[in-house]
């Protein structure tokens, strides 16, 4: 039996597949968009549209000329057709993108949309569209016209995986998962990749200079299509932004205008409940609600699958809808103890964009917080900074308002109308700590309980308790970090700030170290584990430095198990230590390289030493390559740097991983910034047109030689 998704399917089409042409007419009228690329000597486009839409329809010219191959994956994705393109591995996201229903949820939404966020989203398309008709060779057919509901799309499909809907989906179709196989990530030889990031605002009452600074720094992975690229937007309808946005983002998503910033960090939120139906035994498709028969929306999911060259399958799978949401069923189970359904905050929001547009534009604190809320944007942690020196730090979460008295900490029983929910916490009783007396606030993946150290952070106990219940306790070793090196300095200078977001050191509650500690303490009972690799790892400065001689036999040993909550056992601390010490003997000769022969920064024919490592404010998240090496894919990758002087007048700086050319490797800025990167230093943002001009590369518009 052919199966998707471990879910036995029907072969319905087996035929050949002709690749089509480009349509016609995709290159629009000349005078359609008025803009003008310029190209700093960074290679990042700043963006000059007569009005917003024209703006983002140079975003879509000047991204495409960097990654137009990672673009259209997001569209294929976000239209459920990675699978014809691509093969087998697309499959599950095509399921995904139709039990969600995510072209009827935008269809439905996306004329509701007001018109200047349709300009926009529809203005991008255009771009892509003009891009595509004069690059046919690296275009995908199948995907034009592009329209302005693909970019609606994009997000209504990439946000729910953020809160981690992809993984709830995996549970529901893995029904013979063993006990080893789920516990197979542990004491891997690799160091991620994995998603996190830092933020800091400080205010008037902490810096130095009494200016404002905010630091936006956050943890993506270093490729692909939430790989951050760097672009200002600027128009005479007064957009003036500038940031960094994933593939496929006709606006800024997280960046500053001349007023106000602000940075995202990845919360954990608990905005998914699966619920469990009761299905009749002689009719599976109705299910009992409240002593009631109710009958399951019946739908079929069409999937074509590329097999090789231009042959494809088109595969047939069931699934349901019930009033809590999108229902499946479980493979080789009884449809009785089989159908769950799945709910998740935002299911139907199509106003992803809408909330990020009216940040860009914001020019005050109140219009800020206008457009967040929205809660659009389900989730994410979010520090703001602005001219007039406000800061604030806000647990950003479409919180369930859960009934009360009710376990939804597992699979709920779906069988009371009192277990479905159907609205969210208010918007202004989220956690948020604005302009505190310690002069910052932070976030680095933590509980919002945690957000200066001090009284002024926000209290469990003034939540309604369901809505406690739905937030993290977590405190990552960079927040513990963090917040030591923040309350130790009474005056905090720019470049102090700075520093601290490139500081590489382990905080001694970093969960890291808890389990350093551990191994050091199993290690020396193990009659096996010479005293000398013992005296090593109790020798770890906690700084992964280039030329440390302990960090590599320490990460290695300790660094796949970071985030583990109650695991490793001592027994695999110990394991994961003799494979350590095998992998460094094997590919080093030694057990004691230097942290910089063995961490690197790899792109193209570019390899670099870098230090930092996983959770540390400087995060590096590494895979093993095939010489033994540990390379980073993940972690720090766009840095920007935030400073309002007295004046309100901005200035800031900003890094990429690598450089503007994303996939074009004979690009001169397809690696540009990597030394930079590994130096641990900033660029300059340059705004007037006056400072990029005196910076310029090249001027040009879309569609010029």
């Amino acid at each position: 039996m052919v199966t998707l998704l471990g879910l036995p399917v029907a072969v319905i089409v087996f035929g050949w597949w002709r690749q089509p042409r480009l349509p016609e007419g995709l290159i629009p009228p000349a005078d359609a968009y008025d803009v003008r690329i310029l190209r700093d000597t960074w290679g990042v486009p700043h963006i000059f549209g007569r009005t917003d839409a024209d703006a983002a329809y140079g975003l879509a010219w000047a991204h495409a000329e960097d990654d137009f191959a990672t673009i259209q994956g997001v569209l294929l994705a976000s239209r459920g057709e990675l699978a014809a393109h691509m093969g087998r591995d697309g499959a599950p996201n095509d399921f995904m993108v139709q039990l969600l229903d995510i072209r009827g949820v935008v269809d439905a939404g996306y004329p509701k949309l007001p018109a200047d966020v349709r300009a926009i989203c529809e203005a991008y398309a255009a771009g892509l569209n003009h891009y595509a008709a004069l690059h046919p060779e690296d275009a995908i057919p199948r995907l034009y016209p592009a329209r302005g509901q693909d970019l609606v799309a994009g997000f209504v499909h990439k946000l729910p995986l953020f809160f981690g809907l992809d993984r709830v989906l995996k549970e529901l179709f893995s029904v013979e998962e063993t006990e080893k196989q789920a516990r197979a990530h542990l004491g891997r030889l690799d160091l991620g990749p994995v998603r996190g990031s830092n933020a800091v605002a400080v205010s008037p009452r902490r810096s130095a200079d009494g200016g404002t600074y905010l630091i936006v720094n956050s943890h993506q992975p270093w490729t692909g299509p939430v790989a951050w690229y760097e672009a200002h937007l600027r128009s005479e309808e007064g957009l003036d932004v500038t940031g960094g946005v994933f593939p496929g983002s006709p606006v800024i998503l997280h960046g500053h205008n001349r007023r106000l910033g602000w940075a995202h960090t990845v919360n954990h939120p608990d905005l998914i409940d699966v619920f469990k139906l009761e299905t009749a035994p002689e009719d599976p498709h109705t299910y009992r609600v409240d002593g009631e028969w109710l009958e399951l929306e019946r739908d079929v999911a069409r999937i074509e699958v590329k097999l090789f060259g231009p042959l494809t399958w088109t595969f047939k799978r069931e699934f349901f809808r019930s009033i809590f949401g999108p229902t499946v069923r479980r493979p080789g189970v009884d449809p009785a103890d089989g159908t769950f359904s799945i709910r998740f905050a935002g299911l139907g929001e199509t106003r992803q964009l809408e909330q990020w547009y009216r940040m860009n534009r914001a020019q005050n604190l109140d219009q800020w917080l206008d457009a967040m809320a929205l809660q659009a944007v389900p989730m994410f942690h979010t520090v703001y900074a602005d001219a007039d020196g406000r800061i604030l730090y806000l647990y950003n979460a479409r919180l369930p308002t859960r009934a009360k008295g009710r376990d939804f900490s597992g699979v709920v029983a779906g069988t009371e109308r009192a277990a479905l929910w159907t609205a969210d916490l208010p918007f202004q009783q989220l956690p948020h700590v604005l302009d505190p007396p310690a002069g910052f606030v932070q976030n680095a993946n933590n509980t919002p309980f945690q957000t200066t150290g001090t009284g002024a952070d926000p209290r469990r106990l003034d939540l309604p308790a369901e809505a406690a219940a739905a937030i993290e306790d977590r405190m990552t070793g960079r927040a513990h970090r963090a917040l030591e090196l923040l309350s130790a300095d009474s005056t905090i200078s720019f470049d102090e700030l700075i520093a601290i977001k490139w500081d590489h050191a382990y905080h001694p509650e970093a969960p890291l170290m808890r389990r350093l500690r551990r191994l050091i303490a199993a290690s020396g009972e193990d009659p096996n584990i010479p005293a000398t690799v013992v005296q090593r790892l109790e020798a770890f400065d906690r700084e992964p430095d280039l030329d440390d001689t302990n960090a590599a036999l320490v990460l290695l040993a300790v660094g796949p198990f970071w985030e583990a909550e109650d695991s490793p056992s001592d027994a695999e601390l110990v394991d994961s230590l003799v494979s350590a010490m095998g992998h460094l003997e094997q590919h080093f000769g030694r057990i004691d390289p230097p942290w910089g022969d063995v961490h690197r920064l790899r792109r193209g024919e570019v390899d670099l030493p870098i230090a930092g490592g996983p959770d540390v404010l400087h995060a590096v998240y590494s895979e093993a390559a095939d010489d033994g090496r540990l390379v980073g894919v993940a972690g720090d990758s766009y840095v920007l740097a935030v400073a309002w002087d007295q004046d309100g007048e901005v200035r800031s700086q900003s890094l990429h991983q690598f450089g503007s050319a994303t996939l074009d490797e004979t690009s001169t800025h397809f690696a540009d910034q990597a030394q930079l990167f590994v130096e641990r230093r900033l660029k300059p943002v340059w705004l007037d047109e006056e400072e990029i001009r005196a910076h310029l590369a090249r001027e040009y518009r879309p569609g010029e030689p």
